[in-house]
């Protein structure tokens, strides 16, 4: 590779890895105000998270678009091939997370009036941050190539795991206990749900990351407490 081309790769990366850290922080945003929109049953608020999700869809496209001409140009090896495709996988799970927080805003859009135990709101806010937690330190892991840091996040996402397992009895509970709860329960039931998938994704990131710096996927199978069989929907009017 010549001394220009050189230059122009690491301008590309730049490029790559400075959209994905714009996109990192819109999901972040996302998360945190989906989950506040719940809390304080704000349909504004909820209106703004969904709103929010064509930004992160458009970051999304620019990076694939943008990491495809990369490897068509420079054929990149070794290394420079991981960053370039390491930037295109993590893009494509912080867009699912966009997606899921969308989920959540329009839950918290058709639960306008319904009654609201405020009780079993405490339990996804926790869960809501740890996975911002979460999110943050594989995103920093990923602007640092920090194989160590990565590695943390993969093995902390059982705690998340656990929560929801905890939080799924309780709201199981509620609706037995008094059918007013049943309507608000379910639709955070599918909440804590698409809150877990983000803590997914972001272990998902975190084996990008891994697999960027160390040139090998990391070889045991992710930790995983989910014990619940509620499966991610998304929500349409």
């Amino acid at each position: 590779m010549s001394e220009h081309t050189a230059k122009a790769f690491d301008t590309d990366l730049q490029d790559l890895a400075r959209m994905v850290a714009e996109m990192g922080g819109l999901a972040e945003k996302q998360i945190a105000d989906s989950v506040d929109a719940l809390a304080r049953r704000d349909s504004t608020l909820a209106q703004r998270v969904i709103q929010l999700d064509p930004s992160i869809d458009s970051l999304q496209h620019e990076i694939e678009e943008k990491a495809i001409l990369t490897i068509a140009r420079r054929q990149p090896m070794a290394v420079d091939l991981r960053e370039t495709v390491g930037a295109l996988r993590v893009s494509n799970d912080l867009e699912r997370i966009g997606d899921l927080a969308k989920n959540i805003g329009k839950r918290v859009v058709a639960l306008d009036g319904e009654f609201h135990p405020v009780k079993v709101i405490r339990g996804v806010e926790h869960m809501a941050d740890l996975v911002l937690g979460q999110l943050k330190d594989v995103l920093d892991a990923y602007a640092r190539r920090d194989a160590a840091k990565a590695l943390a996040v993969w093995n902390g996402d059982e705690e998340i795991d656990a929560v929801n397992n905890s939080l799924f009895r309780e709201l199981l509970t509620y609706m037995m206990e008094d059918p007013r709860n049943i309507t608000f329960c379910t639709h955070l039931l599918f909440c804590a749900k698409n809150i877990e998938r983000m803590g997914d994704h972001a272990t998902n990131i975190a084996e990008t990351v891994y697999f960027m710096v160390e040139g090998r996927a990391l070889g045991d199978e992710r930790p995983k407490g989910d014990t619940t069989s509620f499966a991610t929907m998304p929500f349409r009017n």
